[in-house]
């Protein structure tokens, strides 16, 4: 498995975060890139739609399955990487930075998120 970068947060739902400004940047883990296989299709929304953490935002569609992407802050969408809707590719070979998904301008305080430490721990202890 891939080195989870220690400067990102993480969700229990393999979703990276690196918050700068009020600004959410989102993206699925190694891991989660790992287990889906090859991306084939990514769904993301428009900018200025409204997230909420916890709800679905979109879909990853790999060669394996389909899965819903889940906001892990809420807030609006303000930039949708639209290289990854063209090219779904970039979520398995850069996922940490050409494969990010949506940044989100954050609506209040951002949920307590998971450090590198205890993602990996998730990931290492089967309960991923």
């Amino acid at each position: 498995m891939s080195s989870i970068p220690e400067n990102l947060a993480y969700t229990q739902e393999h979703e990276w975060v690196d918050l700068a400004d009020g600004v959410a940047t989102v993206g699925v883990t190694a891991y989660a890139a790992e287990q889906l296989g090859d991306v084939v299709y990514v769904q993301l929304p428009e900018v200025g739609a409204t997230a909420a953490a916890g709800d679905p935002f979109g879909e990853i569609e790999s060669t394996k399955s389909v899965s819903e992407l889940f906001a892990p802050v809420a807030g609006e969408v303000v930039e949708v990487n639209e290289s990854v809707v063209d090219a779904p590719e970039h979520v398995n070979n850069d996922p940490y930075g050409d494969g990010w998904l949506v940044k989100i301008r954050l609506a209040g305080e951002a949920p307590e998120l998971l450090s590198a430490a205890d993602y990996t721990k998730l990931t290492t202890e089967g309960d991923a």
